[in-house]
């Protein structure tokens, strides 16, 4: 799997790659937010580690960049307590972030998770599906193989998490699903009291689905239960 780091500390950088390429990824860096995003215009990478606090494009410029040309996983360091940073990298389309300074052993074990919810691959490199194995719900027609969403007829433009809530959400539509469950089957970690994380994917996955016939949200928020997927 083939890393791009993007900090300009150095000294961590350094640190960080050759951890990680003792953990079997292939890691290359850069020090500035402008030439790693070049290089992910350029290359092909897995998945993006990049540093908020950076001279000149900082990381959260960099994000809104790389989501309006790729669908990239990508993994936030914040500084520690900054809640704000990680509510703007999850609304801009972060998959999941990590405050600073980390630890090694931890920052592989969350590549590792984004990678296993994104290892399906995208659309391009799935193989040809079966019709049997789309599903038509409501407006929207799920392609689990390839890790697509229609709704009426368009595709959505969703990060990988974003994906992974909705793809469940769709599993139970017209139920509420627990925020508990919904943590663990979409992000792979367990929702803690004060996590905001599915808050901020979900509300950007309000944003990208059609209204109902009545004008309300499709996702419905049940207060201290969990959501909703709302049907026609």
């Amino acid at each position: 799997m083939n890393i791009l780091l993007i900090d300009d500390d150095i000294e961590l950088t350094d640190l960080m790659r050759r951890f990680l390429g003792h953990e079997g990824f292939s890691v290359d860096t850069a020090a500035e937010g402008a030439s790693g995003l070049e290089r992910m215009r350029s290359e092909v990478f897995d998945l993006a580690v990049i540093d908020v606090m950076m001279p000149g494009k900082n990381g959260m410029d960099v994000l809104r960049e790389l989501r309006a040309f790729s669908r990239l996983p990508v993994i936030m360091l914040t500084a520690r307590g900054e809640e704000m940073d990680r509510i703007i990298g999850l609304e801009l389309g972060a998959d999941d972030y990590i405050a600073k300074p980390c630890n090694p052993r931890e920052l592989a074990a969350r590549i590792r998770a984004v990678l296993r919810r994104s290892e399906a691959g995208s659309p391009e490199g799935a193989k040809a599906e079966d019709s049997h194995q789309v599903q038509h719900i409501a407006s929207f027609e799920w392609h689990p193989q390839s890790r697509r969403i229609m709704e009426n007829g368009s595709e959505l433009v969703l990060t990988s998490s974003e994906y992974n809530i909705l793809s469940v959400l769709l599993s139970h539509a017209g139920e509420v699903v627990e925020k508990n469950a919904l943590t663990e089957q979409a992000l792979g970690k367990r929702h803690g009291p004060f996590d905001r994380t599915l808050d901020v994917h979900i509300g950007r996955i309000r944003k990208k689905l059609a209204p109902l016939d009545n004008g309300e949200a499709r996702i419905k928020t049940v207060r201290s239960v969990g959501w909703l997927l709302a049907l026609d």
